[in-house]
């Protein structure tokens, strides 16, 4: 798997998303499209990198701001930038539950420290899991 490719510029692992992993599974895209009140074709993710920041699922007529700015910055991830991390990355109360967008700045510094493909394979879908499932502790 292009590890790459498949995370977003932010942080955030496409590869764990159920939008990404409906493109493989029919009955998936269905469960979301009517979940979601979408046509089961839209209920499919390519991943920010292959919908060019704006994935198709959310309606967006534009690529997202950070994925624009490391577009500008000819960089790879954010945390690759003197300004990290900056407000692109602000994490957000609402919607929360939903999108897992606040675990982008605690996955950008693990994939600094670790390296994408060893963070990709042992550390994203814990995080993720933690995120959804997790006990929030001080």
């Amino acid at each position: 798997m292009d590890y790459k490719q498949m995370t977003a510029p932010c942080g955030l692992d496409c590869f764990n998303c159920v939008m990404y992993l409906a493109q493989e599974n029919e009955q998936l895209r269905k469960t979301i499209g009517g979940a979601m009140g979408l046509p089961p074709e839209q209920a499919a993710c390519r991943g920010c990198r292959g919908e060019g920041g704006k994935p198709v699922f959310l309606n967006m007529t534009e690529p997202c701001h950070a994925y624009k700015c490391t577009e500008k910055r000819s960089i790879d991830f954010c945390y690759e930038c003197p300004d990290f991390p900056c407000d692109h990355l602000q994490p957000y109360a609402d919607m929360a539950s939903q999108y897992p967008h606040n675990m982008k700045v605690y996955n950008l510094c693990l994939i600094k420290r670790m390296g994408l493909e060893s963070w990709a394979k042992t550390k994203a879908k814990s995080v993720r899991d933690t995120y959804y499932t997790g006990k929030f502790k001080l």
